[in-house]
């Protein structure tokens, strides 16, 4: 199937949709694939940093976390 084909055939099945979750799902899945290319590229690089920390060793533990923020 093409895309253009595909693309039809979501907007015939989008259009008869009723429920409103579901419209509302399909919404945040279009959304959620559709980040800004900078954004997605800043947070890439922050989950990547992330597991060079955490491999390292260089993390905070729960409690450390709570008084590091005030809560504790």
């Amino acid at each position: 199937m093409s895309t253009v084909e595909l693309k039809t055939e979501l907007q015939q099945m989008i259009e008869r949709e009723m429920d409103t979750r579901v419209l509302e799902a399909i919404r945040t899945i279009l959304q959620k694939t559709s980040l800004d290319p900078l954004l997605k590229e800043k947070l890439t690089k922050r989950a990547l940093q992330s597991e060079k920390d955490i491999a390292t060793g260089q993390f905070f533990t729960k409690d450390e976390a709570l008084k590091h923020i005030g809560r504790k």
